[in-house]
């Protein structure tokens, strides 16, 4: 294939590369260079959302995106308590959090703590629980006569806290009820 593997990378690495590809009708090079990255754990570029909201019964995932190089372990602590895997939390190998059937005891403020060899770093985020959305009434199933006009309804529940939206989609597409005013017609009732 003419691939170089380089494993286990050193500092010592570093530098231009070249690959020289030749048969018997002549020889031709290309140049790559390679950089080693080596740093501590930084969450100046990307640091956890401040406030986390996630809906009751359901589940979040709180992400953790440290910058660093190597890549970092990654330990979790919900106040001083410090989080292992169980049968509602688990913390995957990209530092995410994961929590299912969430109850007002998860609420809270959570840290990421990311660490290599190079250093140590770690950034909070609250976690707030919501009223779940769900529908009260849903579409029914509707017969109607060629030319004549059809209603649908949909009535939902939620926190009201939270801005509700309604998007109606016909076969898997979504209606733009802007674009398609002359056939679709939206109501909302407060």
């Amino acid at each position: 294939k003419g691939e170089l593997r380089i494993q286990s990378l050193t500092f010592e690495d570093a530098g231009m590369y070249q690959c020289i590809a030749e048969n018997t009708h002549g020889i031709i090079y290309a140049n790559a260079e390679l950089k080693i990255v080596a740093s501590p754990p930084t969450f100046e570029l990307n640091p956890m959302k401040k406030k986390i909201l996630a809906a009751k019964g359901g589940r979040v995932i709180i992400e953790c995106k440290p910058k660093a190089a190597p890549k970092p372990k990654f330990s979790w602590s919900k106040g001083t308590e410090l989080l292992v895997n169980g049968s509602r939390i688990r913390i995957w190998d990209d530092g995410s959090l994961e929590i299912i059937n969430i109850t007002r005891l998860d609420e809270g403020r959570y840290t990421c703590f990311a660490e290599n060899n190079r250093g140590k770093a770690n950034s909070t985020g609250t976690l707030e629980m919501t009223e779940a959305t769900r529908i009260i009434l849903a579409p029914l199933n509707v017969d109607v006569t060629v030319g004549e006009n059809a209603t649908m309804q949909c009535i939902a529940s939620h926190d009201p806290t939270l801005d509700l939206t309604f998007i109606w989609s016909l076969n898997g597409f979504v209606i733009d009820f802007e674009k398609e005013h002359e056939h679709y017609e939206r109501n909302v009732m407060v």
